[in-house]
């Protein structure tokens, strides 16, 4: 299963719902818990996990600056900030593999077109009485 981000899931929900995301964001609050309140959660882990990703990484990045000089303060602060960044990365594979295999599991139902009215059947024509072959007066 490729791995996903934030913002394709976010498209994928949109898609299967129909409406943007802010929209269906709204919508869950108002309705008791259910498949869209899940998926919405697992997204909201996901972007989490993600901009926790992005900040670990440039904490990383300003701690070993080729400017900078590493010593033993600071090697504690990278294996801290690289063991952080291996648990966001982890959380953010999980989410993304779970919400990806719920979203491929679900697909959207069309729009019900009304049905057409279906015929009742016709009552029967009582007969036509009889003529005679009398004349009347």
């Amino acid at each position: 299963m490729p791995h996903l981000t934030s913002t394709e899931i976010a498209g994928r929900i949109e898609d299967l719902y129909g409406a943007p995301l802010a929209d269906l964001e709204a919508h869950a609050q108002d309705q008791p818990p259910g498949m869209l309140s899940a998926l919405l959660g697992m997204l909201g882990d996901l972007s989490l996990a993600e901009r926790s990703i992005g900040f670990h990484r440039d904490h990383l990045a300003r701690l070993i600056h080729p400017e900078r000089q590493i010593g033993r303060h600071e090697v504690s602060h990278l294996l801290d900030g690289s063991s952080r960044l291996a648990e966001a990365v982890a959380v953010r594979d999980v989410q993304a593999k779970s919400v990806a295999a719920v979203l491929q599991s679900l697909t959207r139902v069309p729009a019900r077109t009304p049905s057409p009215p279906i015929p009742s059947p016709r009552l029967p024509v009582p007969p036509l009485p009889a003529q005679s072959a009398a004349h009347s007066r």
